[in-house]
């Protein structure tokens, strides 16, 4: 399961919104498609709130799941369910032509 680690985003044990606004806009987020992605939730640096939202916005777009916390013990935030299963459930509920 890939790591994501924000603290990697801070600047002398900071992260600022644009800085981190930029280095996502110009990531590859490819790298976590169809993946489960943990994101790190404690450290050394103080990760602000709005930093683990935009983080989800953006792997919520590509990944498989999305979990937080600490590597043993991860709390899932958000699991994509594929179109073709959701597709497939509401045929068989729906009514017969």
């Amino acid at each position: 399961m890939p790591l994501f680690d924000l603290e990697s985003f801070a600047e002398n044990g900071i992260l600022r919104e644009s800085t981190l606004r930029s280095a996502f806009e110009s990531m590859d987020w490819e790298q976590f498609r169809d993946k489960s992605v943990h994101v790190r939730g404690c450290g050394q640096v103080m990760i602000p709130t709005w930093a683990y939202l935009m983080t989800a916005a953006y792997l919520s777009q590509v990944a498989r799941k999305i979990t937080y916390g600490e590597e043993q013990m991860p709390i899932p935030v958000f699991v994509r369910k594929d179109v073709e299963e959701h597709i497939k459930g509401a045929g068989s509920e729906g009514p017969s032509s």
